[in-house]
């Protein structure tokens, strides 16, 4: 068996809104050049596939096939069509929308069957992670919801139980939606709070539909959380409710948005802080479900000092390769990007160790962040027969 396979072609980068678009293409280009330069692409028992458009029938288990007709009528006039969330200012229309936006789609597709088939541990696409797209309509950067393409496939391979992890800073809305009244799911997404930052959801009050209760878990955090608090939400919430549901494989999203220096959000996470939070994931994959792990990439638009470490130490979990925070940086990766961008690089990966306070060590009424995992725990464990104020 491999240990992982990565979905990419730089026919990927297609998926472009254009320049000034925050989501530039420009960042999975240089996390696949740093990925390179620190041999992770050579990595023993590392698949590197390639990947073709997803089908309609793909996209149809997820999207309304009026929707797909909609994208794909779009994108060949150049028509906006407001009503399904094309043509505005975060989903602008470009030639080939429908086939860069499949793509996306068949590549986390690709990684769930890969990964519930057996032949590999892990999948990887880093270009994935589009979690706003909601059945009917774009939203947010995204066209298609391949993360819930992935969900989707797992359970139409005859999966029984799947967890959804999102460290987006933005909420898993569209995810969460898809699959709110079906009990086989666990969503959980770790985001910045909704009154404070699109998409304006994500309530720790909304935990699941009437045939679901428990089964959408949100952390809605405060701005300016840092890396030690945001680690201790994931510890006091995350571990506990996927050890309770038991996944056959699970689905996570690693939107690299919570950071510091993004343009677009209000938390203070830094890269070290990320790598850890990989690994976790990464862990529990092991633990839970035999390793069944599929990671997308998602939010995150400091594209030069941010994205590329956080998306290169994420292969580098999926390869059986970590990278410590702290660790340098290859030094012609640095001088490349220097002149790509002509911005200053980052030297290494974070700032070094992370250390955090475990929820264990006590509740502190006074912290905004502690108020924000009880309000969560109270609204979700008592469904799994959880204590909501020990571990």
């Amino acid at each position: 068996m491999r240990v992982a396979r990565l979905l990419w072609s730089p026919e990927l980068l297609r998926y472009d809104f254009g320049p000034g678009h925050p989501m530039a293409p420009a960042r999975l280009d240089l996390t696949m050049r740093l990925a390179r330069e620190l041999g992770l692409l050579d990595a023993p028992g590392l698949e590197v596939s390639d990947v073709v458009p997803a089908s309609d029938e793909v996209l149809r288990t997820v999207h309304d096939a009026d929707y797909v007709d909609a994208v794909r009528r779009a994108a060949a006039t150049g028509e906006p069509d407001r009503a399904r969330g094309l043509g505005t200012e975060d989903d602008p229309v470009f030639p080939g929308m429908h086939e860069a936006a499949a793509r996306i789609v068949a590549a986390s597709v690709d990684a769930a069957e890969s990964v519930w088939a057996g032949g590999v541990l892990h999948g990887v696409n880093v270009a994935g992670g589009m979690h706003h797209a909601r059945r009917d309509a774009a939203s947010g950067f995204c066209i298609y919801n391949d993360a819930a393409a992935a969900v989707q496939r797992l359970l139409d391979l005859g999966a029984e139980r799947v967890a959804y992890v999102d460290l987006d800073a933005h909420h898993g809305d569209g995810v969460e939606t898809a699959f709110w009244d079906d009990d086989r799911v666990l969503t959980v997404s770790v985001h910045q709070d909704g009154h404070t930052l699109f998409p304006g959801t994500g309530s720790p009050a909304d935990a699941g539909g009437d045939r679901a209760p428990g089964t959408a878990v949100n952390v809605a955090l405060p701005p300016r959380t840092d890396g030690p608090r945001w680690l201790r939400a994931i510890d006091a919430v995350v571990p506990a409710v996927l050890r309770e549901l038991r996944p056959q494989a699970i689905v996570s999203q690693h939107g690299c948005d919570a950071h510091g220096n993004d343009p677009l959000t209000d938390l203070d996470v830094g890269v070290e802080a990320q790598v850890v939070a990989a690994r976790w994931v990464h862990d529990l994959a092991h633990e839970l479900c035999d390793g069944r792990w599929v990671a997308l990439g998602g939010g995150g638009y400091a594209v030069v000092d941010v994205v590329p470490l956080v998306w290169s130490a994420l292969v580098a979990e999926a390869v059986h390769a970590p990278l410590e925070p702290g660790t340098p940086l290859p030094e012609g990766w640095c001088v490349a990007v220097e002149e790509i961008s002509g911005l200053p690089a980052a030297r290494t990966l974070g700032a070094g160790p992370v250390e955090f306070r475990p929820w264990g060590a006590g509740f502190d009424p006074a912290d905004a962040v502690d108020r924000a995992v009880l309000a969560t725990r109270r609204s979700v464990f008592p469904h799994w027969g959880l204590d909501t104020m020990l571990d």
